[in-house]
């Protein structure tokens, strides 16, 4: 141990006499242990344990999935709830129903998102409260109402409790009726993103279903709780046929794993891209010990002469290329921060779990101990061996600046700089392809105008407007309310049909031809109004009016996608379809009558984007909104100025319809729709972080190339003055230099433009990117390689101006 410190207090002395190579190398290590540990920090906690709940590996839901590939977490009823609780696979299982609320204190009612759940949820997330308590069994006896308790959650507690630690006990008004507050959630508890956590009366009323979560026993796979699920699901399709499909498979899916399916890719993909920064200054450090050997040379066979084994010596190397690398942990944490920052700005919102904490702590701190400890090692191995391998004698009988190694020592420089300038060439052009694909969203055709749009939307509380007449009617007089308001052009109803991402998919018939299970259209239910206020227009047909609209009549617009797929010949027009789904489910939804029976087509419009903005439009059917009254209708609003400074009006007009109607949220711009979706978030994501890791390894790459070009000038000092003596021209000294590397600078170029064609098709998966981007690789090979010319030019410029005398006392 004491020679150990010993190493370690010889290499500060040795590092403060070069405190600009100490200060490189520290850099170079700092950047690529600092950027893969924040990517290492992301995906742990976004991927990997982003859940407080207890076995959070093991919660899981159970979808439906047709022929056709659709899959939906179906409701169930009370009795079936416990029916699944009672299944060998399950070890615990939890009914959900989620509702807009409204709280009063203002001008205008609050939303308020609520969750009801089964009274074991405190046993089922195992997440103690940070005041008070959770949700209990005697909150919802069985066979008893529910008691008027409420568990709320941090950021309400918060904002409209003021934070107040007395808050146990105080009541709370929702829908006009008072709840107790009983227990306030730690930060993390972020189910289901409610504000209100409220107790849930099981029933086996099919019209008051439930959402089920279950927790899986431990060591039950997947596969094998499907195989349980299967016969259990197809006995509940039998109680309740109208909500599951003729044919269907179970499957269980994680928690976890729609974000995976999400976000994984992207992340693993900016992973490898720090991970391949970080190869690019591990081969700068191995570069720069390199090339700083060469003064060492000397000195260490001195020390060789006087006893000093080659593994002593060895390990005096590895100790200095040890305590650099972990200065450059401490100074990568500090940029470990400042990437960590940079990237949950950058990550979409909606993609990663709400209750994911990304930090830096005490395993992220471990994570970057270890790999400074393993970059240090790697970068310091191979030069550390190289000035071991020469005998004292000889180095010292030359009192020689040259390092050894020779031939063997040229080529690791070769392989180092070729990998450097290949993986550059790899990040730049994926880099350069995230960017043409973020781009290439940002322009993409949406088929409407999302210019001052407002879109707002407002839940139907429970037990209002129970009929068809009374719903259609409200939300008519809702609408016209809304369309007096000074500044707005025009208002219509838009039930899940706000672009561009719209639209439910719902099977369709076609008279006269065969029914096809799998044959699916995207079902929009809107008024009139939605047309001109996003500006999609009209190609065959009309379009229904208001009369035909208050009486829910049997008409439809098809989109053009729909007309090219259904009537190639173009003779939509006139045409019979039916959507056999559409049928009445109080008190959540009510269908007009013969909602389901055929319609006839009477328009088509323009292809807007209705499937997101990296796909294109889907076929798509456009009904009266009438047609199918839910729970939960959005208003488009077209203004003339600021559509966010028209909300407020906009409250006050439905509050004075329905005194306790609230406005759910804060309302939006329809443009916000747009820079909020996955697609365009994720790619933005990607084209920021890899431009900045590419930007970087750019960097590193230079400073590498640069180190070895110094290096052999100084090996060759000798050299070059005798060529000078002898009549060498300066420029066939700089021939030489540029020579020298033009072997490891064109294998790495060639290198990087394989790999970069290999991997292309990988990238085109995760960036959307083409994955024949030729002139994109051809850009980036020109760019280093100019680079390249410019990192030579002041060594190859030294070189060349070399006198004799000083290359002949330098021997």
């Amino acid at each position: 141990m004491q020679s150990l410190w010993q190493d370690v207090r010889y290499g500060l002395r040795w590092l403060t006499k070069s405190p600009g190579f100490a200060f490189t190398v520290v850099i170079s290590l700092a950047l690529g242990i600092g950027a893969t540990t924040a990517a290492f920090s992301v995906i742990r906690a976004a991927l990997l344990n982003p859940y407080p709940y207890k076995a959070a590996d093991r919660i899981a839901s159970i979808l439906t999935q047709d022929n056709a590939g659709n899959a939906d977490l179906l409701p169930m009823t009370g009795s079936q709830l416990r029916q699944l609780g009672n299944a060998n696979a399950v070890e615990d299982v939890l009914g959900q129903q989620d509702w807009e609320l409204s709280a009063t204190g203002g001008d205008v009612p609050e939303d308020i998102r609520a969750v009801f759940l089964t009274a074991n949820a405190s046993s089922f997330f195992g997440v103690p409260a940070l005041l008070g308590r959770g949700l209990i069994p005697s909150d919802a006896p069985a066979g008893q109402d529910a008691q008027p308790v409420a568990v709320v959650s941090y950021p309400f507690w918060q904002r409209r409790l003021g934070g107040s630690s007395d808050v146990i006990g105080k009541p709370l008004q929702l829908d006009h009726k008072n709840y107790t507050i009983v227990g306030v959630l730690p930060p993390r508890f972020a189910w289901e993103y409610g504000d209100v956590y409220l107790p849930l009366k099981l029933t086996n009323n099919p019209a008051q279903p439930l959402f089920v979560y279950i927790r899986l026993r431990p060591g039950t796979s997947l596969q094998a709780a499907d195989a349980e699920f299967q016969s259990l699901f197809e006995q509940f399709a039998r109680e309740t046929p109208a909500r599951y499909p003729q044919k269907f498979s179970t499957r269980t899916e994680r928690l976890i794993d729609p974000y995976r399916r999400r976000l994984a890719r992207t992340l693993y993909l900016l992973f490898g891209a720090v991970l391949a920064l970080l190869f690019i200054g591990c081969a700068n450090v191995s570069i720069l010990m390199l090339a700083r050997g060469v003064s060492r040379q000397h000195e260490l066979a001195v020390r060789s002469a006087l006893g000093a084994s080659h593994l002593r010596i060895l390990r005096q190397l590895l100790t200095e290329s040890t305590v650099l690398s972990l200065g450059g942990a401490l100074l990568g944490m500090l940029f470990t921060y400042f990437t960590v920052a940079l990237i949950v700005k950058w990550l979409p919102i909606f993609l990663y779990p709400p209750e994911a904490a990304i930090e830096v702590n005490s395993s992220v701190l471990c994570f970057s101990i270890g790999l400074a400890l393993l970059a240090g090692i790697l970068s310091g191995l191979w030069p550390a061996l190289q000035l071991t391998r020469r005998e004292a004698g000889p180095a010292m009988q030359s009192s020689t600046h040259k390092i050894a190694g020779g031939v063997r020592g040229k080529r690791m420089h070769s392989v180092l700089i070729a990998s450097q300038i290949a993986m550059t060439i790899l990040l730049l052009t994926a880099a350069a392809a995230g960017t043409e694909s973020f781009l290439r969203l940002t322009h993409a055709d949406l088929g409407y105008d999302p210019h001052n749009v407002l879109v707002v939307e407002f839940p139907i509380h429970d037990n209002t407007y129970m009929s068809w007449n009374e719903r259609a009617a409200y939300f008519e007089r809702l609408r016209k309310s809304i369309e007096t308001i000074p500044g707005v052009v025009s208002a219509g109803i838009s039930s899940q049909s706000t672009p561009p991402a719209s639209g439910w998919p719902e099977t369709l018939e076609i008279m006269g031809k065969p029914n096809v299970e799998s044959q699916h259209v995207l079902l929009h239910l809107v008024s009139p109004e939605y047309f001109s206020i996003l500006r999609i227009p009209l190609i065959q047909g009309r379009e229904w009016d208001e009369q035909e609209t208050t009486q829910a009549a049997r008409v439809a617009v098809i989109n053009e996608t729909m007309a090219r797929e259904f009537w190639p010949n173009g003779d939509a027009l006139g045409r019979a379809i039916r959507l056999p789904e559409l049928k009445s489910e109080p008190p959540v939804r009510f269908a007009a009558p013969d909602a389901d029976q055929w319609v006839e087509i009477a328009g088509v419009v323009a292809d807007a984007r209705n499937d997101g903005l990296a796909n294109p439009p889907q076929a798509a059917v456009y009904l009266p909104y009438t047609a199918w009254l839910g729970v939960f209708p959005g208003i488009l609003v077209r203004t003339t100025s600021s559509p966010l400074s028209m909300l407020h009006a906009v409250r006050l007009k439905v509050s004075s319809v329905d005194p306790n109607q609230q406005v759910a949220g804060d309302g939006a711009i329809l443009e916000e729709f747009i820079t909020h979706q996955p697609e365009l978030g994720r790619e933005r994501l990607v084209a920021v972080l890899l431009s900045g890791f590419a930007l970087l390894a750019f960097a590193l790459a230079h400073v590498g190339l640069y180190s070895v070009v110094s290096y052999s000038v100084a090996q060759r000092t000798n050299e070059f003055g005798i060529r000078i003596a002898l009549g060498a021209q300066p420029s066939n000294v700089l021939r030489l230099v540029f020579a020298s590397t033009s072997t490891s600078v064109g294998s790495g170029l060639a290198m990087g433009i394989l790999l970069s064609e290999a991997l292309s098709r990988l990238a085109a998966r995760w960036t959307g990117a083409s994955p024949h981007s030729s002139l994109v690789i051809l850009g980036v090979t020109i760019l280093l390689a100019c680079t390249s010319i410019s990192a030579s030019f002041l060594p190859a410029r030294r070189a060349s101006s070399i006198s004799p005398m000083e290359a002949l006392r330098h021997e």
